[in-house]
């Protein structure tokens, strides 16, 4: 992409970076599971989300650097592939997952890494429930035959399994978390924040916000739980929606009027603006929403003071910014601006922990083995499919149903995920892999999320009820 001539081969280096990630995003939660004693498992994929975060907050920093580099966007996507040869070199001394070692039949391999894994005193414990999971499995393949999606859906404990973290992936992306990611400068910039500088500086914290959360996961997904964090996740999210609405609200019903004198003082005057016979109707909201081509020019006195309507060009922003006034084509300033930059932090600071990483971990361990990698594979293309959605009907969103209303709307989502989260997805704390299976051919819907699920016991057939 770096060396790219063209559009096109941008748009193809882009595919197969995509694709690179998309098999990653769910190869590595699922491996990391695999390989990882049930007590810390949660923790160790809350470190892969982590150091995810931590990149997108350090890419934000490389991002910035070369701002002012000849030939900024090359070097930003040139300097990714460095720590992707990296990686590839350090592959070659990973050893493989010791469930799939035992599913291939070579047990000494998979011995040898669990040997590794786990302290002497559990190693044989572990290798036993290991052999008796795998020889289940490859009986139930024989039974079955060859997957397919009806021999999916009629398996209870995968059924439910992807209820719940199908589900999951989904609500991940639709209470919006990645318009925050992609979008910050530009939802700053709605809140009032003129300067692209600025904006990019902020979106800067909303980044390094992010990877703190994933730090709070690390330490709270073992300890708290999967499901009892998604919930608090969610609660914080809904009231930061909330709180974004109503000051996205307040900023697009109060932003400063249109001055028919200032804008005489330039000669760059927003064409829609000079048909209109009317001018004491017009404000800085009105003048941004008639068209993509006008901008809003500050008062040089003070910024929530009547200002002026111009076209959206450099010309018009040049003119404005040397009288010592702001340019705004995104959002209007406000005095309650402030208060979006404390929505957007709550938000990040309780997605991170909890919605953030719970749908990866819980995709990691809710499958049983010989569905694990359909599975997996699966929810990771409806985190990917549900992404592309959101992202892309963002911007439309907020020219059609306005700033306010388009994270109410994800309010929304965010409160009907609560009580998807409080009937379809199980607590899998401490519950060893081999045990998950169990668990969901016996559990039953549990409003009651704080009190310990009993002990699970040993079933030898699907359970015939159904969700």
């Amino acid at each position: 992409m770096a060396a790219a001539t063209s559009p096109a081969i941008l748009i193809v280096g882009r595919v197969f970076v995509g694709l690179g990630v998309g098999m990653a995003s769910m190869a590595s939660p699922l491996y990391i599971s695999e390989a990882s004693p049930a007590k810390v498992r949660g923790a160790l994929v809350s470190l892969n989300s982590f150091l995810i975060t931590g990149g997108q907050f350090l890419s934000y920093l490389i991002n910035l650097a070369f701002t002012k580099a000849p030939g900024t966007w090359r070097w930003m996507l040139g300097v990714a592939a460095l720590p992707a040869v990296i990686q590839l070199l350090l592959m070659f001394w990973l050893p493989e997952s010791p469930r799939w070692l035992f599913r291939k039949g070579r047990e000494e391999e998979g011995k040898a890494i669990l040997k590794k894994i786990y302290p002497p005193e559990e190693v044989e414990a572990e290798i036993q429930a290991l052999q008796e999971s795998v020889a289940m499995e490859l009986k139930d393949a024989e039974a079955s035959g060859k997957i397919s999606m009806i021999t999916l859906l009629k398996t209870t404990s995968v059924r439910r399994g992807l209820y719940a973290g199908m589900g999951l992936q989904i609500f991940q992306q639709f209470v919006g978390i990645n318009t925050v990611m992609y979008f910050s400068p530009t939802i700053v910039q709605l809140a009032g924040f003129a300067s692209n500088q600025t904006a990019m500086l902020l979106s800067l914290i909303t980044a390094g916000l992010n990877a703190f959360g994933s730090i709070l996961s690390i330490y709270f997904i073992d300890k708290t739980g999967r499901k009892k964090l998604a919930l608090i996740s969610l609660s914080g999210v809904a009231l930061a929606l909330a709180l974004l609405t109503v000051t996205f609200r307040q900023t697009e019903t109060h932003s400063p009027m249109i001055s028919a004198i200032e804008t005489s003082h330039f000669n760059t005057t927003c064409p829609a603006f000079d048909t209109v016979v009317n001018h004491g109707k017009w404000d800085c909201m009105k003048c941004l929403k008639v068209s993509p081509k006008c901008g809003f020019c500050a008062s040089d006195s003070n910024k929530l003071s009547p200002g002026a309507c111009l076209i959206s060009n450099n010309i018009a922003k040049n003119q404005c910014q040397q009288g010592h006034r702001a340019w705004y084509t995104q959002g209007c300033p406000s005095q309650w601006g402030w208060l979006a930059l404390v929505g957007l932090a709550l938000y990040i600071i309780f997605f991170s922990p909890g919605m953030g990483t719970v749908p990866w971990v819980l995709n990691s361990e809710i499958y049983p083995l010989r569905y694990r990698g359909i599975c997996g594979g699966m929810a990771s293309t409806a985190v990917w499919v549900s992404n592309l959605i959101v992202s892309q009907s963002f911007l439309s969103l907020t020219q059609v149903l306005g700033v306010a209303w388009t994270f109410m709307l994800f309010g929304f989502v965010a409160f009907i995920a609560i009580f998807f989260v409080i009937v379809f997805v199980p607590e899998t704390k401490g519950v060893p892999i081999e045990e998950v299976e169990k668990m969901l051919e016996e559990r039953s819907v549990q409003f009651k999320f704080w009190n310990k699920r009993s002990s699970v016991t040993v079933t030898q057939k699907d359970s015939p009820d159904s969700l």
